[in-house]
């Protein structure tokens, strides 16, 4: 990926560092080839009086905000316009979904998210789309690739059928005990995934046998998939919301958990023993009750889904308050809850489970940037980091909805470049993109 070769200097608003330093109200932020080398108030900046002006890109904040840009920490690039289960493997062909997914990345970075970790992918379309972005073929963020899941046989994400012999492969590896398990990890080992997700427990979504508190796969299985993914220097992840399925993942030793919906007492502390992150993705659960009629879900699904917000809602503040760590992110590419909605997710964990705006945007930030393993690079805005920055006209403290509005983006930087946002339009900065400023 190109460098900024020259200077970027930001002023002129309240800048969050995201490290729960207090905000900066005349914030400034300087950067030389596209790694920070100030944060702090403007009084005390060093001056850039020295440097021609051809060689500096200012931005005026006009008042607003200055920020880490945004981690998605659970991004299906694939999914669009999902209605069905079916609809994740079947709706589509490969190459159609391929467009697709350079599309949502491109729509992801201009919301504001300048980095993402998949949550499980169409084949392995997210490591290429990985490799595409790094090499500035298409824009996108920063991306973690997942890959294909993988289910225990009879699970939740196993839905066709055996006499359509048209199997999961596409998008779900399904495994009948450990050594299926180890299996399937290593078949993901050489597609080249960063994370192996896999689905421990049901959801709302199939009511019927695999609902929210049943388990798709054994603890077996678990443990396995990761001592063989540990062994390859890969993470692994569980789509997690039944009780005992979050226990079984904690013990098995994953490095996150996806939903954590119905926690104990027992599941809490397991979790803060090990310091293991949660992403609840619980904006997805509210549209599912809000839009779900009309896209012709079942009462019963809704009832799911109702059951889920409310258990999910109670998790993640108890997780907060005891000192554990989030991420945002949701499940976006369904009909009712499409990409694009992304930081609707974080006004909701304010107005509607009760996090504060900066708790929220250090889960969005600084915990995404922790889960991709990639805290020492961004996440926050340190000296010495990359300047992936986003400069949003609105005091995002005041009104958290403010960042669901990217004709409210100033600027989206990714290692000091201007990616997207009003300035890329601008003759100004026009000089900087074109030469890799």
């Amino acid at each position: 990926m190109k460098t900024a070769t020259d200077t970027l200097c930001i002023t002129n608003g309240t800048l969050i560092t995201g490290d729960d330093s207090p905000p900066i109200r005349n914030g400034c932020l300087i950067a030389e080839k596209g790694r920070i080398t100030y944060v702090g108030d403007v009084g005390a900046a060093p001056s850039l009086a020295h440097l021609p002006p051809d060689q500096v890109l200012r931005i005026d904040a006009r008042g607003g905000t200055i920020m880490p840009g945004l981690v998605e920490a659970h991004f299906h690039a694939t999914y669009f316009n999902v209605a069905a289960l079916e609809d994740l493997d079947i709706k589509y062909p490969v190459e159609y979904v391929t467009l697709l997914a350079a599309a949502n990345a491109k729509l992801a970075l201009e919301c504001g998210y300048t980095a993402a970790r998949s949550g499980g992918s169409l084949f392995n379309i997210d490591v290429w789309l990985k490799q595409a972005i790094e090499n500035d073929i298409t824009p996108g963020p920063r991306l973690a690739a997942s890959g294909r899941e993988i289910c225990g046989v009879g699970g939740l994400m196993d839905w066709n059928p055996d006499f359509r012999k048209i199997g999961m492969e596409g998008l779900v590896l399904l495994v009948n005990g450990a050594d299926e398990a180890r299996a399937a990890v290593r078949k993901l080992v050489k597609d080249g995934v960063e994370w192996v997700k896999t689905y421990p427990t049901g959801d709302a979504a199939s009511p019927d046998v695999n609902d929210h508190h049943t388990l798709c796969m054994t603890f077996e299985e678990m443990h396995a998939v990761v001592a063989t993914a540990h062994n390859h220097g890969m993470k692994v992840t569980g789509h997690c919301r039944a009780n005992e399925g979050i226990k079984n993942a904690l013990r098995a030793g994953y490095d996150t958990i996806e939903h954590g919906t119905f926690m104990d007492q027992e599941a809490l502390d397991l979790l803060l023993a090990r310091d293991v992150p949660v992403v609840p993705a619980l904006y997805f659960e509210l549209m599912s009750i809000q839009r779900g009629p009309e896209f012709g879900l079942p009462p019963a699904v809704i009832a799911g889904h109702q059951e889920t917000l409310d258990g999910g809602c109670e998790s993640a503040l108890m997780i907060l308050r005891a000192g554990g760590r989030l991420g945002m992110g949701g499940d976006y590419g369904f009909g009712w809850n499409p990409h694009g909605d992304y930081a609707k997710e974080l006004s909701f964990f304010v107005n509607y489970v009760g996090f504060s705006p900066m708790e929220t945007i250090g889960c969005a930030t600084r915990t995404g940037a922790e889960i991709m393993g990639r805290s020492d690079e961004f996440g926050t805005l340190q000296v010495g980091k990359l300047a992936d920055v986003l400069v949003v006209d609105g005091d995002v403290l005041g009104d958290i909805s403010i960042l669901e509005h990217r004709d409210r983006f100033i600027a989206v930087l990714q290692g000091g470049l201007i990616k997207a946002g009003q300035l890329a339009q601008s003759p100004a900065s026009a000089h900087f993109r074109s030469s890799g400023r």
